[in-house]
């Protein structure tokens, strides 16, 4: 089997944890995190520093950052409920944070094979798909990200003809994040999402870059 380099930022949560576990098989995983590197997807220079220091191409980059709850502030059930410090911690992580990624992880894209750069999204952060209402501000952060994922496909796709950005929802997994939330939804364990989403990866043509897709790799509605 040929061996692949793997980012894998976010590493020390749940999902990113067992993603880079599942792809340790397969060649070098590289795992960054705050805790372990001092990541801060909430600080551009922290962004540019870390990813700056990384040497050589990765087949495969996965941004598995992300928070439901920011604090104290769970998700609105009403606009009501909207506070605006909140709103803006949630655009600071689950948006701007993988775009400054996006902005700064081009030059560890290889030029001359396929590569895939995934973001972990939420199908709740589907306008198309929204019919139930609540977590405002989790939802427009993840639409957000959506929309920076698309656009910034399109320039990849000028730079690096061969590299693969998309949107992945992970299922609803078990993990710190979703604790709270998890008796409303059936759910998988970290280590079956990570397999999952490896699968959905490895599937992966320069076609579908720019897109959203599950677990199961069928397309979700912007």
């Amino acid at each position: 089997m040929t061996q692949h380099r793997t980012l894998i930022i976010g590493a020390s949560g749940g999902i990113g944890a067992a993603l880079a576990d599942a792809l340790a098989a397969r060649g070098d995983v590289v795992r960054l995190s705050r805790s372990a590197n001092g990541l801060d997807l909430t600080d551009e220079d922290s962004v540019a520093r870390v990813l700056g220091g990384l040497d050589g191409t990765f087949d495969r980059i996965v941004v598995a950052t992300g928070a439901l709850q920011i604090g104290d502030a769970a998700p609105e059930k009403t606009i009501r409920a909207l506070d605006p410090d909140a709103m803006a911690a949630q655009f600071a992580l689950n948006a701007i944070g993988p775009a400054l990624v996006l902005k700064h992880v081009l030059p560890l894209v290889p030029r001359d094979r396929r590569s895939v750069v995934a973001v972990l999204s939420a199908r709740v952060g589907s306008i198309g798909d929204n019919r139930l209402g609540g977590w405002i501000s989790y939802r427009a952060a993840k639409a957000a990200v959506n929309q920076i994922l698309r656009t910034s496909a399109i320039e990849y796709g000028r730079l690096r003809k061969q590299a693969i950005l998309v949107s992945l929802h992970p299922g609803t997994v078990q993990t710190g994040l979703t604790g709270p939330y998890l008796a409303r939804h059936g759910s998988v364990s970290p280590d079956e999402a990570a397999q999952n989403l490896v699968g959905v990866m490895d599937s992966l043509s320069p076609e579908d870059t720019g897109q959203f897709f599950d677990w199961a790799g069928k397309a979700v509605p912007w």
